[in-house]
């Protein structure tokens, strides 16, 4: 199922991307210029968009422990499904504008790529989770994985376990979040996440504008 398929009052909007591209500065901007303009918007995240959520997102980023691959992406889609079903879905039901930081792409290219479990078997998990939901628009914030470490470095706070992952493994969910647009050129867009916040800002209104006609 596509976005185009999947009728809907609401519109979808995710962030995606690696660790420090900026994407919660995107998303704050699109929903205040959307908030502005009279819009009813839903900001949420994955994992930790519900009471359920915020549980997952600390055993997935914070456990102190091992947390096997496939575990970890079976806990992200337990995530996925839950939130889905009682925020997300419901929010497009009544015709409200979601902007969302991280979706199903996200698990595909970390967990399919960077644990190496593989593309299709993570995003046919999520698809079934979610019932098929995918965005009408994905935003990819695309940094070389270098300069988004330089700027997780500045923010001087503890990496979760994905952050401190190995320079390979974020070259890796790069590459796939690439390929992944690659394959749906009209569901994502990708911009430079190394341009000034403003000028992102700019290219994420004017298409949303043809989403909202």
């Amino acid at each position: 199922m596509t976005a185009a398929t999947d009728r809907r009052p609401g519109l979808f909007v995710t962030f995606e991307g690696g660790d420090g591209v900026g994407k919660t500065t995107q998303a704050t901007l699109l929903e205040r210029w959307l908030t502005d303009a009279g819009r009813t918007v839903v900001r949420t995240r994955e994992p930790g968009g519900t009471e359920v959520g915020v549980l997952i997102r600390d055993i997935v980023l914070h456990h102190r422990g091992e947390v096997s691959p496939r575990a970890e992406a079976l806990l992200y889609a337990a995530d996925r499904a839950h939130h889905i079903e009682t925020v997300v879905r419901p929010a497009l039901d009544r015709g409200d504008i979601v902007i969302q930081d991280r979706y199903l792409d996200s698990s595909v290219a970390y967990q399919g790529a960077g644990r190496v479990l593989g593309r299709d078997e993570v995003r046919q998990l999520s698809l079934w989770a979610t019932a098929g939901l995918l965005p009408d628009l994905t935003v990819l914030l695309d940094l070389d994985p270098a300069a988004a470490r330089a700027r997780l470095d500045a923010d001087d706070k503890p990496f979760d376990r994905l952050e401190a992952e190995k320079e390979s493994f974020h070259a890796r969910v790069r590459d796939e979040f690439l390929v992944l647009a690659a394959a749906e050129p009209d569901r994502f867009l990708v911009l430079d996440a190394s341009s000034a916040p403003d000028v992102l800002a700019a290219l994420v209104r004017e298409r949303v504008k043809t989403l909202l006609g």
